[in-house]
């Protein structure tokens, strides 16, 4: 059995759906960050860097448990036990690859930054939601270029790049600098996933756990929030 430990973000989506999509059982245990469940000893144990997604496999390489942590290295993990959406070999392999480090290390970073200077940031960062705002932009830009000469982001077949990448696309409309209407590659790519089963099932899950996160996030006290987003009494300045 497969316990996926994590809440609504974007990155748990992306396990979600890749579950959803290989038909592995599994099992979801909730992880609420904002009563600072990840920072406990046994949440700790799992990941070190006190963030969701984990993954924790009973039946892992050689029949052994295996725990594996970071939504990349989790997408792979399954991508190489069921033999799905990521090529075994060869330059299809590495475009797989290469679009899903664009997520990891682009559309995540910078939507989130992004998304943070917008919701939690006090006045007087105009020039931080100016600058992911940009950069969001200019990824939008480049996905809608790759999609205009391939049906997916890796190539011509659905991916672990795919599904990396469609839960930072969902209510994106509008925020980034444009409506679709600007992007029509990348709309006709998000609706071509959306329709299918497993997403509609993720979706249909996730939107029910973002329910219950939100009430957390309401009732968060201030000192934890603080510690989740690193700031205030948590904020690290320059070491002397």
């Amino acid at each position: 059995m497969i316990t996926l430990y994590g809440m609504s973000s974007p990155n748990v989506q992306k396990i979600h759906l890749m579950l959803e999509e290989v038909g592995l059982p599994y099992r979801v245990q909730r992880v609420d960050v904002w009563k600072g469940e990840n920072f406990t000893p046994e949440f700790t144990a799992l990941n070190p860097n006190q963030k969701v997604p984990v993954l924790v496999d009973d039946d892992g390489p050689g029949g052994a448990p295996c725990t594996v942590f970071e939504s990349g290295a989790i997408l792979i993990y399954l991508a190489e036990k069921t033999g799905k959406f990521l090529p075994a070999s060869g330059a299809a392999r590495y475009a797989v690859l290469q679009w899903l480090a664009v997520q990891l290390s682009g559309v995540g970073p910078m939507f989130g930054q992004y998304t943070h200077f917008r919701m939690f940031a006090p006045s007087g960062n105009d020039y931080a939601e100016s600058r992911y705002r940009t950069q969001a932009v200019r990824l939008f830009e480049a996905l809608d270029r790759r999609l205009s000469e391939t049906l997916y982001l890796g190539g011509e077949e659905y991916s672990i790049a795919d599904i990396a990448t469609f839960p930072w696309m969902r209510d994106r409309s509008g925020k980034w600098g444009g409506d679709w209407d600007h992007y029509a590659n990348v709309r006709r790519w998000f609706a071509s996933v959306a329709a299918r089963p497993a997403a509609q099932r993720m979706m249909a899950e996730m939107d029910k756990i973002w329910a219950v996160d939100l009430t957390s996030i309401k009732a968060a006290p201030q000192e934890l929030v603080d510690q989740i987003l690193g700031r205030g009494a948590f904020a690290q300045g320059p070491r002397a």
